[in-house]
């Protein structure tokens, strides 16, 4: 009798809850042929900025429901009730009744016919970084007022009548120079027309040097609009610095990143400064702002056409040197990854990396748990209780949200890794493609159950530590002197843990012995790059100049007879 009142209580609270719901179309002045993609419905409890703005991990989000539209057609609704899996919140029946500002939009899909002979929707980037948010062409609606009533039954209409327009392209300057390539390896893999880019970063006097030819450095990090942090112009006197940096926790940090901005720009064209060529690469993609620079079953070979077709093509239209003993790579965080990512997988192809607050380098240490040994990556499980995983802290130590919070977000913004962010893109990179041409899940997205076989596929291929251990017979002679890690022991996402896995492997090794760098930033928090006589927030904006001693030496020792170590030193 108990259980039965209970379900009636249950059936009784549905009702009350479960009668509004949304239905949401696009007019044919927006598009007059079918569409498909993710239909995103946000609900925020304030109008300090559009609601699509308002979504995030943190405590203050907006509310976020999301559903698939194959072939949704002009004015036809998307449905959007009850049983519609959300975040934070699971379900419209758990939204109290209230005033909400609401907004809908429609993150556009094309449909790709792989090489691999799979067919798969995904989201294109169109210039702006693989946000949902911002993406060019996407269709959304202006934000309205609306309140939601308990135990009244109300359909709610929402029209997404604009459209986001294109972003610029970004213009050529004296030192910042731009160029795009169309890649025969990536096109024959995604069976369209696809693309590669880097921002370009000239030395001065490069005209006035016809005969200098150019080490190269490339700077890895996530997708850059333009060349960051190199400005010729000064900020000004005058500029507002009222603004407030939560993550830093200082005012006027605008100033700041203008100022240092500035000051490279200074550097860069000073008398005694190498003269070198530093490029960051666009490699957006379906899944993500960036490829994270390997080759992948999901995302195709970006590893090889980055080597092997963008660096030729730089070298050789900016005279690079072209060889390995003048190429280096540094980033931090995916960047990190990605730097270290590639010194391993082309050993002979740089001469250096430098990896500041690198995404998981070992992933017996994924981030705060073991992805080989334990059983759900959501939760510490024991017999009688079980305690959330966390996923970001502050530089306290106090947890900001765990990692299922992230992952159920990413979730609703997207099925099938489509969400643009974190998780999503570490299972495109790192997983085997699944038999319905997605990428394989390593865990499963709503419970956080993790599937051992993906993992030991994860670790055969993508685990640094464990390639370099299970190959260092052939790789060590290779890398050595070539590592340089950095990273806070306060980093917010725990990437330190990961960093002491690979440390201690490092400083154990023999035959040859690593020769490596490992060093870390006490309390520093994500970013941290490396130098302890300044604080987190100004050396992150010095990955440029930070190294430059270290690569100038690495040169010195190691480049070969008759190396050309005059003609780019004027």
């Amino acid at each position: 009798m108990k259980y039965c009142l209970l379900l009636l209580f249950g059936l009784f609270a549905a009702i009350a809850h479960a009668q509004t719901t949304f239905s949401i179309s696009f007019p044919d002045a927006q598009s007059k042929v079918a569409l498909d993609g993710r239909v995103l419905l946000i609900l925020a409890k304030t109008n300090k900025s559009e609601p699509r703005f308002q979504v995030s991990d943190g405590v203050e989000t907006a509310q976020l429901f999301g559903i698939d539209v194959n072939a949704l057609k002009p004015s036809q609704p998307a449905i959007i009730d009850a049983s519609v899996f959300g975040y934070p919140k699971r379900s419209l029946n758990d939204l109290a009744p209230g005033d909400y500002y609401v907004q809908a939009v429609l993150h556009k899909y094309e449909t790709f016919k792989r090489k691999d002979g799979h067919t798969v929707k995904l989201a294109m980037d169109r210039g702006e970084g693989q946000n949902w948010r911002i993406a060019p062409g996407n269709l959304f609606s202006k934000p309205q007022k609306i309140s939601i009533k308990a135990k009244v039954k109300q359909g709610i209409t929402v029209i997404m009548d604009q459209a986001i327009p294109p972003i610029p392209e970004p213009k050529d300057t004296k030192y910042v120079k731009h160029i795009k390539i169309q890649s025969k390896l990536l096109t024959e893999f995604w069976g369209r027309p696809m693309f590669l880019g880097a921002h370009v970063l000239i030395p001065a006097g490069f005209d006035e040097h016809p005969e200098a030819r150019y080490p190269l450095c490339i700077f890895h990090g996530h997708f850059p609009s333009d060349f960051s942090g190199f400005s010729e112009t000064p900020p000004p006197a005058n500029m507002d610095t009222t603004d407030y940096s939560k993550r830093f926790h200082i005012y006027g940090y605008k100033k700041i990143v203008a100022q240092e901005a500035y000051d490279f720009y200074k550097k860069w064209t000073s008398k005694d400064f190498p003269r070198m060529l530093i490029i960051e690469i666009q490699h957006a993609n379906p899944y993500y702002d960036d490829s994270y620079a390997v080759n992948s079953e999901n995302l195709g070979p970006y590893g090889d056409a980055i080597m092997h077709e963008l660096l030729p093509e730089i070298e050789k239209r900016f005279r690079g040197i072209g060889q390995g003993w003048a190429r280096f790579t540094y980033g931090g965080s995916t960047g990190g990854w990605e730097a270290l990512a590639a010194q391993v997988f082309y050993p002979d192809e740089f001469n250096g990396c430098f990896a500041a607050c690198p995404d998981p380098i070992a992933f017996d240490a994924y981030t705060v748990f073991n992805l080989y040994k334990d059983k759900n990556a959501y939760y510490s499980e024991g017999p009688f209780r079980r305690t959330p995983r966390p996923g970001q802290r502050n530089y306290l130590g106090q947890m900001q949200w765990t990692v299922e919070e992230t992952n159920h977000r990413e979730l609703v913004v997207g099925t099938h890794n489509r969400s643009g962010d974190q998780f999503d893109i570490w299972e495109a990179v790192f997983s085997p493609v699944g038999a319905d041409g997605y990428p394989k899940r390593v865990w499963n997205k709503l419970t956080g159950e993790i599937d051992p076989t993906v993992a030991a596929y994860w670790r055969e291929h993508y685990d640094l530590m464990h390639i370099l251990k299970r190959d260092w017979k052939t790789l060590g002679p290779k890398v050595t002197g070539k590592i340089h890690i950095y990273c806070g022991d306060m980093d917010n996402y725990f990437l330190n843990n990961a960093v002491y896995l690979m440390e201690d492997f490092l400083k154990s090794v023999k035959n040859p012995p690593a020769s490596s760098e490992v060093t870390y930033g006490d309390r520093a928090e994500h970013c941290w790059n490396g130098d302890p006589t300044q604080p987190n927030h100004i050396s992150r904006l010095r990955y440029n100049t930070m190294y430059v001693d270290k690569i100038m030496k690495r040169i010195e020792e190691s480049a070969p007879k008759g190396a050309d170590l005059k003609s780019w030193r004027y």
